[in-house]
């Protein structure tokens, strides 16, 4: 074992004595978890998480819609409500996805200042857990999209003509197009077949999209001559709710595609691990990502982005990438000189850290990486804990540095059986301790997602506000 710590503070509770050790200890006593049982932690922490409740919040919601939409009918069509509620929904969804819509949650949730009580701050730093209000009026679209589908079936039996046979047609067109995004973003099969679900998702949405606006004017005409005096094909179009949504949720897709540009990349390589992608097109302030790739229409990749300001040449950002995959391995072997740049730079998790007065910041290997820009914003008083296989071969020490310079005392463990059970201490102790110690009011762990998984609840079931990336969004 060539390096087992890089860095321990002499005052800290981690031990190492020779290059034999197996692990790295830790004494210290977590206390008691919370809750009467098990089962009460799992549900509270596990099972119904913000971005759950959010999801059911919304559903529940549309459900009360759809009993209101259903007891209130005065004999007009059912389609045209029916088809505005799927449209609201379907808006909602395409919001929650567009960068300029999710900073401004973002700033919105941030803009409580550190006097407020922390049970406050806490949760408005869930903001991040956006994701559930996506999935929530997804879901929420397709099912009143496929009960319109119904009902417009019913009315051409009623009543065949041109336009309900072209309303049922594109109907038709629609819910399969839901469908098929709806099934690949399974959050099993979206794990699996990312590259697949990525595909379906996309072109599935451009002709749902494409085809939502020619099932607008078949319906409008289908439908108007139930209005008196029925008005022309233009004024009901703008009087009916489908319309303005329809240009909202168009409006979402091509402000992200049409910010698409090809940039210059600045390749560093850290080690066969990791390389470090500078970009100098723009200055990028903290706390923000951004999606990258060489193939535009078929993946993305998204990364956090850090400030470039270390007086070696024009300001700029980069991205730290590290051996994670098929495109990151490629990308560290073929170095890119040229990427494909999408959408408006966005807020993430870290940048919720900003609601507190200090924090416990938690990293394993390339999750180093999101928490430079945290470094460089200098905001919070933070502790950091980095444990990843020799930091210092892998990452460089330009790295290192920004590390230590952002906590002088940071625990950077570098054990080559860091990857192994058996060469990390417990990590939900380590954590616990740094936050008694710091007198921190919140953690925040960038990891793998059952490392991730282990010290959030570790945390939370103890009463500690703790946050980590969600990989179901």
């Amino acid at each position: 074992m060539s390096e087992v710590v890089t860095q321990l503070p002499s005052h800290s509770y981690a031990t190492s004595t020779s290059s034999d050790d197996k692990a790295v200890k830790v004494e210290l006593e977590l206390p008691p978890k919370q809750g009467n049982s098990s089962l009460a932690r799992w549900l509270h922490h596990v099972a119904f998480t913000y971005y759950r409740k959010t999801f059911t919040v919304i559903f529940v919601a549309n459900l009360v819609a759809f009993i209101v939409i259903i007891t209130t009918n005065d004999g007009h069509p059912l389609a045209p409500n029916v088809g505005s509620a799927a449209s609201v929904n379907l808006m909602i969804a395409l919001l929650f996805r567009q960068e300029n819509f999710v900073n401004l949650c973002y700033e919105i949730a941030l803009a409580c200042p550190h006097r407020a009580p922390v049970w406050l701050r806490r949760r408005l730093a869930k903001v991040f857990h956006y994701g559930g209000a996506h999935s929530g009026a997804g879901v929420a679209a397709v099912v009143w999209y496929i009960m319109y589908t119904a009902v417009t079936t019913k009315d051409y039996i009623a009543a065949p003509n041109k336009w309900a046979l072209a309303n049922l047609v594109t109907s038709y067109v629609l819910v399969t197009m839901f469908i098929f995004i709806l099934a690949a973003a399974h959050p099993v099969l979206r794990r699996r077949y990312h590259d697949y679900f990525e595909a379906v998702h996309r072109y599935s949405g451009w002709v749902a999209l494409a085809t939502f606006w020619m099932h607008s004017v078949f319906a409008a005409n289908q439908y108007r001559i139930f209005e008196a005096p029925t008005p022309s094909l233009g004024r009901y179009l703008i009087s009916t709710p489908n319309f303005w949504t329809l240009c909202i949720s168009t409006s979402c897709s091509i402000l992200s595609w049409g910010r698409l540009r090809r940039h210059d990349v600045y390749p560093e390589i850290l080690s066969g691990h990791a390389i470090r992608l500078h970009f100098k097109y723009r200055d990028m302030p903290p706390f923000y990502g951004l999606k990258i790739s060489n193939r535009p229409l078929l993946e993305w990749h998204a990364f956090a982005t850090v400030p470039d300001d270390d007086g070696s040449g024009p300001k700029g950002f980069s991205l730290v990438v590290s051996n994670a995959g098929d495109w990151t391995r490629e990308c560290i072997a073929n170095p890119p000189t040229k990427l494909w740049v999408r959408g408006y730079p966005m807020h993430g998790l870290l940048y919720t850290s900003k609601l507190f007065k200090k924090i416990v910041v938690v990293a394993t290997g390339s999750g180093i990486g999101p928490c430079l820009s945290l470094f460089y914003a200098d905001v919070t008083p933070r502790r950091i804990f980095w444990s990843t296989p020799s930091p210092l071969v892998t990452y460089g020490e330009k790295i290192m540095q920004a590390v230590k310079k952002a906590d002088p005392d940071a625990w950077i463990l570098g054990c080559a059986l860091t990857r192994e059970r058996d060469g990390r201490p417990d990590m939900v102790a380590v954590t616990y301790r740094l936050f008694v110690e710091a007198q921190a009011e919140a953690v925040f762990i960038i990891s793998n997602p059952k490392l991730t998984q282990r010290v959030v609840y570790g945390m939370e079931s103890r009463g500690i506000p703790a946050y980590g990336a969600i990989f179901d969004s």
